[in-house]
Parts: structure tokens; sequence; C-alpha cells
């Protein structure tokens, strides 16, 4: 490729828009690069709204797609460079945390680095944040890649810098390459790219990016089939070394577990709390852990392994649900490296009880996911939990404000509605879809239905969903055209592929959820109403947090200790002041808003006392204005004649407040009740912490 020289457009006959992720074979597009059409379109994008038309001729959808998510996500177009951390203390954490990535690259990248002095290219290894731990080649192109800051802690994500071979990789999940002007930023469209994601072969999950750069001249179509290679190349190393490290932490668990029986159930979990090894795991057990079968090759995230290793935190680390094995620290040269979990074998029972069992099982731990004990809230949980246990009601609708927690209802339903351990539970949000995808996302396709359709051809998500629940979120998004195809689906059970005259049966319960009012929709002709009542025909409102009373203190419990236990931190405290603007608070953003409130308390507070000041200040200055001293006098309340055992009960809680002046977690301990629990007595009895 060769930069224009007057009026002359740069072009080439074929440029790669996606590499197979099994063989690394390049599928070309067959479009023409042209540079000044291409910069016009970007241009033009940024002089309309972002939801301006796409060129079909010079911008691909790929490229157009992420100038939408760069724009809206407020990257600045003029932007000249990345994101760039030169703090020592982190580049070296980045190092530690990616040790694994690093190796298993080390081979691929001294190979390849040779080949690149004097070539204009660069290779760069990014971690999954798109944060660049390593970068070899050409010399020049490695210093002249530092103007831009594509080094090591250059972040290359797409909120960070917009459309480029890493971001857009991390984002697409795809070798994909950006080209010159495609670049959504105006300092680095002289720079081409491609880059290709690297998936962790036990999981699947995307752990970093391997990407080619370098300035416009080095763009070759092969480019993207290049790195898709190293990245394949890397995903093999990274087999071979959990292959050896699931070797030896069986053979670690032999030499230090002499009672472990043949009949006994056994999971191997790695230093990331994954299982590597499972047999003759109980049936209960097995459903709880993964969620059906496990795959080969395929790892389940079961525990957050603790720093220190011993039997006592590793015990307390473990799920509920797992609190009946046996777990026994497998440490690796020194270190501890992983867990062994043993299920003791039980006599055998029914299978007809084992799944009567399982279901109640299930239900009662989604239930218990959803925190608080308001009469509003428990409403809705029983509702939840009687259509789950129902084969009557194929469609049900939550409503509710953002953030109230909608999808934990959908999951409540699921685990109420299993009727094998793997049947699968399918979540999509329609805000989150663009038009033109929806059809495909929901009904799938056959090979060559549309411009861009897979080879293969696609099921859709009610395919995916089959025998088990569809969560769709946001159905008020749902573009009108598309309504009518759905209902269809719903009514008959059947879908038919884009393309496909051919019907599919599918038995599937849909749960719709909104935080919009649909009936206001149907009557503005947003939304269909035969749709609506088709959906809507058993519907659940879960409150706004402002409804749920005293259930904000249990939340904050809750949360607290949660992600002190993550952090491995001590709970925090929160000051009589503190807890009382808390709850009078209104919570526009519900438990959404409550949670990254206590996260921003434990990174935040100075101390392990939340005081008022340390409240943001919508909060605290809510609270100032309505302190206001409770009339009644302690020691008049210490003289109410006692009637009965309620009485009783209100009068130590008092005492107790008087006794520790008023510190809740001292009354609590003197009270020999949780917090939670002197919460719900407060709300039970209506004393005021403030009545002191």
């Amino acid at each position: 490729m060769k930069h224009a020289s007057g009026p002359n457009p740069m072009k080439t006959d074929a440029l790669p828009t996606r590499a197979s992720m099994a063989t690394g074979q390049l599928v070309l597009d067959g479009i023409d690069y042209d540079e000044r059409a291409t910069m016009r379109a970007w241009e033009s994008f940024l002089s309309d709204e972002p939801t301006c038309a796409r060129d079909p001729v010079h911008v691909r959808s790929l490229i157009h797609d992420s100038w939408y998510r760069s724009a809206t996500g407020g990257i600045n177009a003029q932007g000249i460079e990345a994101p760039l951390s030169s703090d020592r203390d982190e580049i070296e954490y980045l190092t530690r945390a990616n040790a694994e990535l690093l190796s298993a690259a080390r081979r691929s990248f001294v190979s390849l680095g040779q080949l690149l002095e004097g070539t204009g290219a660069m290779l760069v290894l990014a971690d999954s944040d798109g944060v660049l731990i390593d970068a070899i080649g050409d010399k020049k192109t490695l210093h002249d890649g530092m103007d831009i800051h594509l080094g090591i802690g250059g972040k290359w994500n797409e909120d960070a810098v917009g459309t480029n071979g890493i971001g857009t990789a991390l984002w697409t999940g795809e070798p994909i390459f950006v080209h010159a002007a495609e670049h959504f930023c105006a300092g680095i469209k002289s720079w081409t790219c491609a880059g290709a994601p690297i998936r962790d072969p036990l999981d699947g999950k995307i752990i970093g990016v391997v990407d080619l750069s370098g300035y416009s001249p080095i763009f070759r179509p092969h480019n993207t089939a290049l790195v898709a290679a190293t990245a394949r190349q890397i995903e093999k190393a990274l087999a071979e070394q959990q292959q050896e490290q699931r070797t030896r932490l069986l053979e670690a668990f032999i030499s230090s577990a002499p009672s472990y029986r043949r009949k006994d159930g056994l999971v191997i979990v790695d230093h990331r709390g994954r299982a590597i090894f499972c047999n003759n795991v109980p049936n209960g057990d097995a459903t709880e852990m993964m969620d059906g079968p496990m795959e080969p090759g395929r790892g389940r995230w079961l525990m957050n392994l603790p720093a220190s290793g011993s039997d006592t935190d590793l015990a307390n680390a473990l799920p509920a649900h797992l609190r009946s094995c046996h777990v026994t620290p497998l440490k690796l040269d020194g270190d501890l490296r992983g867990a062994a979990l043993v299920f003791p074998s039980v006599p055998a029972v029914s299978s007809v009880t084992v799944i009567r069992r399982e279901e109640n099982k299930h239900l009662r731990t989604a239930a218990a996911m959803i925190v608080g004990d308001s009469e509003k809230l428990l409403a809705a949980i029983d509702v939840a939990s009687r259509v789950a246990a129902s084969n009557g009601v194929t469609s049900l609708l939550i409503e509710g404000e953002t953030g109230v927690g909608k999808e934990l209802f959908a999951r409540l339903v699921h685990a109420g509605s299993r009727r094998t351990e793997n049947d699968p539970f399918i979540a999509m949000n329609c805000g989150a879809i663009t038009k033109e995808l929806f059809g495909s996302e929901l009904f799938g396709h056959v090979a060559g239905a549309f411009t861009g359709a897979s080879r293969d051809g696609k099921p859709g998500i009610f395919e995916l969903a089959n025998g088990g629940v569809l969560s769709l979120d946001e159905i008020g998004e749902l573009p009108l055209e598309i309504q009518p195809f759905l209902l269809r689906v719903l009514e008959e059970r059947v879908v038919h592929r884009i393309g496909d005259s051919r019907g599919r049966p599918v038995d599937v319960r849909l749960v719709a959820s909104t935080n919009r009012d649909l009936k206001q929709e149907v009557a503005a002709g947003r939304f269909r109403s035969d749709l609506y009542y088709r959906i809507g025909a058993v519907s659940i409102h879960v409150p706004a947090l402002r409804e749920r009373g005293d259930d904000v203190l249990l939340l904050i419990e809750h949360f607290n200790r949660q992600i002190a236990k993550l952090a491995g931190n001590d709970p925090l405290e929160f000051s009589n002041d503190a807890l009382d603007a808390l709850l009078a608070y209104r919570w526009p953003g519900n438990v959404r808003e409550l949670k990254n409130l206590v996260e921003r308390l434990h990174i935040l507070a100075r101390g392990g006392t939340i005081e008022l000041q340390d409240l943001p200040g919508e909060i605290s200055a809510g609270n100032r204005d309505a302190m206001v001293m409770h009339g009644d006098h302690p020691a008049a309340m210490l003289e109410a004649p006692v009637c009965s055992f309620e009485d009783a009960e209100r009068q130590a809680i008092k005492n107790a407040l008087v006794a520790e002046g008023g510190n809740l977690s001292k009354v609590a301990l003197r009270l020999g009740i949780s917090r939670p629990t002197l919460y719900r007595k407060l709300g039970q009895y209506g004393i005021r912490r403030g009545f002191l």
C-alpha cells in the first residue's frame, strides 16, 4: 500500500474484515479503501449526530459502529494519544497480574521480534483492559509509538481512545484491522493496526490482545491473519501451561489426601478458583457449582482463594452451597496455587426426591440473593416464586425503576423453573442492540441471509434458550417493526430464522423487564397493545428502594460485609447520623446506587467508621435539616411500665440505647443480636435512633 500523491486516493483491492477463530483463514470483504472518502465520512459523522446513516461504500459497519460507541462514550475525536501510566508500581503490578500471559507469549514474541527489525512494524501485547504490557519490533517504530503512547502502560481500549485495533478487537471478540482514517482520534490516523483477542483456553474469556502496528504504509491484507495466528500460538502455550499446572495440582492432592476414597466427589480448583478437574460429584452439588455438566476444558468459577491459604480462611471463602465439602489447600513451590474440594459420598435417594429437593434449593438460593424483608418486596418475591412453580405461565413482565434488581427476579423464575440441570438462562438487553441486528439476534439467520451474515448461519437467542428462560431487559426498546414477529413466536412457540422457511419449535419461558410505563408506550403508539397484553398477563412490580423502609439498612449491611470479604478487610462501621441520612435519602439510582456508594466508601474512607461528613453532599445535606431530637426524655422511657414480652423487648432495646449512647454496634453486642436484627426491631417498635 502507498500513500496517495496528488488527487489520487489510496486504494487496495480487498481489505480483510474478519479472521476465523479456529483456522486463522482470512475472510475478505471485497471493498476498496479510499482515504479521502473515509476522512469525509468521518468529518460528516462528527458534524452530524452520531446516529447519522453509515456510508455503505466507504465505511465498514464495524468501523461505523465503533465510531458511534466512541462518540457517545465521550471520546475526543481530536485526541492525539492514549492515556499512559508511567507509575513503576502500577507497571510492576500489571506484570505480576499478567505473568501467565506474558510467559505464554514470550516464545512467539522472541521469534517474531527478530524478524520485525527494519520493517516499520511493532508487535504489542495488551491485557484484558487494553493496557500494553509488552512491545517488540522495529526500534524506530517503537520510539515513534511513544508519541501516541503506544508503549507499555498505554491504555488502548475503546473507552480510552476510541476506534483502534486493540480496543475494537476487545469489543468485537474477533481479529480485526483498523487502517489509517478509520481510527476515531485524529492523532492516530497515520497509523494502521491489526489486533486479535487472546482467549483463556480454560473458560474462553478474553484475557488479552496481540496487535501489529505501524505507520499506514505497512498495511498488508494478511496482517490480520498474522496476529490471529500469533494469538492462537499464545493460546496453545497457555493451554500447555494450564495442563502442566493441572497435573501438578492433582499430584499435590494425591500426596496430601491419604483418606480420600474413590467414591467421594472431588473438584480441583486452580489459583483463580476455577474448576479444572471434576469427578464423581453428587448431583446436588454439581448442579449448584456448574449450572450444568462441565464441558471438557471449560472452567467454572467456584470461589476466591484467600492469600493466606490457611484451612480456616479457605473454609470461610467457600460459598454457602459448598460448605458441605472438605477443602484442602494445594501448594506448588511453597505458594498456594489451588485447592481440593472433597464431597463425602452419601446414601442414594430416589430420583423424584432429588429433583424436588434440587428445585427447592435452587429457588431458595435465588430468593436469598434478593436482600430485604419489606412488605412490598416480599410480595414481589412471592409472585415470582409462584410463577416459577407454575407450568401454565409462559411469560412474565417485571416492572421497576433502573437499579432495583429486576434481573434477580428473572433469575429467581429460572431457578424455580428448572426441570433439568442443563436448562439455560439467556439474557439480552434490548437497549444494547442496534436496530439492524434485532431480528438476527432474536431469531437467528441462515448462511447468506444478508450481507455480513455468518457463513454457517447462526441460532437466535430463542433457540439458545430452548427448554429454559429467556430474559429480555428493556423490552420497551424493542423496535416496533420487530414486535409482531416476537408476538408470533410467543403465540406459536415456533421460530423461523431469517432467510429460512423451516420453523423450529421452541419451549421458552419469557421474562420481560422494563423501567418504562408500557401502558403509556402503548397509548403513544410505540408499543403494540397485543404484545403488551401477551407478555403482561402476569406482572411483578419491583418496588423502588425509597419504598422499602429499613431494607436500606439490610442492604448496607449486606454489601458492606460482601465488599469487605472480597477485599480482605473488616466491615465499615456507620455512625447513627450517617445511618439516619442514608435512611432519609430518596435513592434515585436504587439498589445499584447504594451498592456503588458502599464500594466508594470502602475505597475512600479514611477510617473504619463512616460519619455524616463522609457521605456525598446530596445525602448528608438532606439529613442536617431533618435532625430533630425526639421529645421523649430517656429517664421517662426507663420508667415505662412493662406489660408483655414485646414491652419487655422494647424496653430492653431502649435501655441498651441509653447505656451505649446510641452506638448501634455496641447495642447489638450488648443485646446479643446482629445489627440487621436490631434494625428490624427498631422499625418494628417504632424506636427512632435519635431519641436520645
